[in-house]
């Protein structure tokens, strides 16, 4: 019996602990929401203040900020760089990590541990030698952009997926191989449905990354064609150092709705597929 109520008084400790934790991470997701709202003229001096009749602007800072911004052109260049992106991430590392494992020679493991080795290489250590590469190779554009980014992903993702796969028995390959299958067809017909839940683990984050990058797109396509952080950095910084804060979080609203609602429908699969790929791995 005490060792009972001992256990339940610690998981009430845990959860309140996390609840704590998770008001913290909401408060900054709420400041922008509410000051959204706000006149740009009142969020610079109380920004904690929830809007009222004088500071309350209904959606002024939405529709100036859409207008300011271009957002619906940076949205469309935003969502095909991240769809197709994250498509090939997922395709071509998902083959990867499974001829990796399947395959065992000196050149795969080499190969893998060269994957894992680009995970702690910073992107500001290649970012100027990236950029001279890509503009040589006439990349500078936005279908040049899902090369890029699968370069620079596939480290993590190959990792994780390389990880789950070494669950998966290899009697099931061997018998979809004995039923005729092609390699190809085993692959996509038995592994990469197996592949579930780490794939929208692996899909999730690198939706994350891309969508709310910066600086590659900047250097990469520069001012000209704009993805939606560039458009919201650019339009809302004003001259000598003014920034229209109030156009700045509607914008920011409007950007990270996308994702919101992303994660909330792959949510089930985040926990799931982490454990999966990181400790197995």
């Amino acid at each position: 019996m005490q060792v009972k109520t001992s256990k339940s008084a610690t998981n009430v400790v845990i959860f309140v602990i996390l609840c704590v934790l998770a008001v913290f991470f909401l408060i900054p997701v709420l400041l922008v929401v509410m000051n959204s709202f706000k006149s740009r003229f009142y969020i610079s001096g109380d920004p904690f203040a929830f809007p009222n009749a004088t500071t309350f602007v209904g959606f002024q800072n939405y529709l100036s900020g859409l207008s300011a911004t271009g957002f619906f052109a940076a949205f469309g260049r935003s969502l095909f760089i991240t769809v197709f992106s994250v498509a090939a991430i997922l395709i071509f590392c998902s083959m990867t990590a499974w001829y990796l494992l399947r395959v065992r020679s000196r050149l795969s493991r080499a190969l893998y541990y060269l994957f894992v080795f680009s995970m702690i290489v910073p992107f500001q250590m290649v970012m100027y030698t990236m950029t001279f590469t890509v503009n040589r190779l006439g990349l500078a554009n936005l279908p040049g952009m899902i090369p890029v980014y699968l370069g620079f992903g596939a480290g993590l993702s190959v990792f994780m997926m390389s990880g789950f796969l070494k669950s998966i028995p290899h009697e099931i390959e061997e018998a979809a191989t004995i039923d005729g299958a092609s390699p190809i067809g085993t692959f996509f017909l038995v592994v990469f449905p197996i592949l579930k839940p780490t794939t929208v683990t692996v899909a999730i984050l690198n939706t994350m990354w891309i969508w709310n990058d910066y600086l590659l797109p900047y250097l990469v396509l520069g001012t000209d064609k704009k993805t939606i952080p560039v458009a919201i950095q650019i339009a809302m910084q004003g001259a000598y150092g003014s920034t229209d804060y109030g156009g700045l979080m509607a914008m920011l609203v409007l950007a990270i709705l996308p994702i919101v609602i992303f994660y909330l429908f792959g949510q089930k699969y985040i926990i799931k597929g982490v454990v999966a790929g990181a400790v197995k791995g």
